[in-house]
């Protein structure tokens, strides 16, 4: 028998547990329990811990996340190819709201600083944001911006920086469909977002179909009577700059314009100072990417742990990714305020069912195969360890994709799992901060919201040190608690709400383009 050797079993009901042992554990293997390993398991997956006869339940999270297809033995290797994924949840007549509200204390006596806009909002960083109306004008915005980045920023010092709110979206689409609305409500809503303090620049092209009237909530002649004065630039036409507009004479014309109103707006913003906030004020947006067998016991939970901090503290907390919460949804829908939040809760699922049904999409195509090399063996084992980012709170409040958070407290925001659309909508939604779990490690990070990176094990943590805030891996080796954890991610996130620590996505420049999520039509 070797003690060195250590199984992490999830509830008492299972009859798999994942090896936390970085180097797996081998055939032969006897455990003090007195388990047998009969071939060798890798890191983070599962071992039978019983005799599964053939069409038995597989059951990990006391859940089941499939059925045998053949005899797995005590002490063999559990994985994708020895289960038949089960069905999904059926929608209707799921319990709404039947779980009674936790009784749980305020939390008082934090805050954060950060900068306080007109609406009321309050923003974590300092940032111009330069949105554009069709596709055609990415070109110019980069390369303006990297002007403005070399030649103005350095005369703002209280200015975080300037992005480039680029998309695929704009011109070649159908306005009327239905469907139009979410890459429409967006783009209006992430140039809303809080970190750019309202000071935001369009430019367009002009020939679009996406005027730009749609984005800035003005009528077309409106619009025209901004953009009249454009010969010479003025406050009118500070927040619009059209590439296609008779002034400009040359590519050269239409960046000095951009720069110019660009530097009208980097006056204002660099006028403007962090001041303390309660945490009422922060918008948290969750989300796990490159995730593994461990992301459900130790990330996942650290963060629905500061979850409930923040809820607990007035603050809101968003989680996303329909189709890695649909197989859980079961377990969400006791938790809603009221049967109102119930219905808005399934309405999401069912439209996203129907959107998945009409590509013919396969569900065994999530997870991908870097998650399966980490254990997970389907989408429902991956679901159950996902929904644990939401914590334990109620949940108060659902959105649609790309619409405004309104609710304080727990929302769900409906988003595909793509990490780039999710962090996208989340944006759009006001996310102000964002904490992001991974087991298999990824680069990714966003320039508009400072992105909290967590690795769910500790060999990720060590071997990506550069890229990974915060290593949750030290759960699975009983270095802390969760609760240990989450206090220490809490403090962290404060930190870098208040502009006291910087993200190493942010430290590295490394920040991914914005996605929309586009279910329309192309034409």
């Amino acid at each position: 028998m070797d003690s060195s050797y250590s199984l992490i079993k999830v509830n008492d009901n299972d009859n798999v547990a994942i090896v936390a042992n970085p180097n797996g554990i081998p055939k032969g293997a006897i455990l003090p329990s007195g388990l047998v390993f009969q071939e060798q398991v890798p890191q983070g997956h599962k071992v039978s811990l019983v005799d599964i006869s053939k069409g038995e339940e597989v059951i990990r999270y006391n859940e089941v996340i499939g059925y045998a297809v053949e005899h797995i033995g005590q002490g063999c290797w559990v994985h994708e190819r020895k289960l038949s994924l089960p069905a999904p949840p059926r929608l209707e007549n799921l319990p709404l709201g039947t779980r009674p509200k936790l009784d749980v204390e305020a939390l008082e006596g934090y805050t954060f600083d950060g900068y306080r806009n007109a609406d009321g909002s309050v923003g974590t960083k300092n940032l111009l944001g330069i949105s554009s109306s069709v596709q055609c004008v990415s070109g110019v915005i980069d390369f303006a911006v990297k002007k403005i980045k070399s030649e103005l920023l350095p005369k703002y010092p209280n200015v975080d920086g300037v992005v480039a709110l680029n998309h695929t979206y704009g011109c070649g689409i159908d306005l009327t469909s239905p469907d139009s609305a979410i890459p429409i409500r967006t783009l209006k809503n992430l140039s809303k977002n809080p970190n750019f303090g309202g000071e935001v620049l369009v430019v367009g092209l002009g020939c679009e179909q996406l005027q730009p009237s749609r984005l800035m909530e003005v009528s077309d002649t409106q619009v025209l009577d901004i953009m009249q004065d454009s010969q010479n630039p003025s406050p009118k036409n500070e927040v619009l700059v059209n590439l296609q507009d008779e002034c400009h004479s040359s590519f050269e014309d239409m960046v000095n314009h951009i720069m110019h109103s660009a530097d009208n707006h980097l006056k204002k913003l660099n006028q403007r100072s962090r001041e303390e906030c309660p945490i009422s004020d922060l918008v948290l947006g969750v989300q796990c990417g490159g995730s593994d067998s461990f992301s459900g016991i130790t990330a996942n939970p650290v963060v629905g742990y500061v979850s409930d901090l923040i809820v607990r503290a007035g603050g809101s907390v968003m989680f996303s990714e329909v189709t890695e919460v649909r197989d859980a949804i079961h377990l969400l829908t006791p938790r809603v305020a009221n049967e109102s939040v119930g219905k808005r809760l399934l309405e999401e699922m069912t439209w996203y069912d129907n959107y998945l049904n009409r590509g013919n999409t396969d569900r065994s195509a999530n997870p991908t195969p870097g998650n399966k090399n980490g254990g997970l063996s389907n989408v429902v084992e991956k679901a159950l360890g996902s929904i644990a980012k939401s914590g334990t709170s109620q949940i108060m409040g659902v959105i649609g994709p790309g619409e405004k958070i309104e609710q304080k407290g727990l929302n769900f925001a409906a988003t595909p799992a793509s990490d780039f659309i999710c962090g996208t909508l989340q944006a759009a939604s006001g996310m102000t901060v964002q904490i992001f779990t991974t087991g298999r490690g990824t680069p990714y990070g966003l320039e508009a919201v400072p992105v909290i990176k967590v690795s769910s094990n500790s060999v990720l943590g060590s071997r990506w040190k550069d890229l990974i805030d915060m290593d949750a891996g030290r759960v699975a080796s009983n270095e802390m608690t969760i609760e240990e954890a989450g206090w220490e991610l809490f403090h962290l996130l404060l930190d870098v709400a208040s502009g006291r620590k910087l993200v190493a996505t942010d430290k590295l420049g490394l920040h991914n383009s914005l996605v929309l999520f586009n279910p329309t039509p192309v034409m």
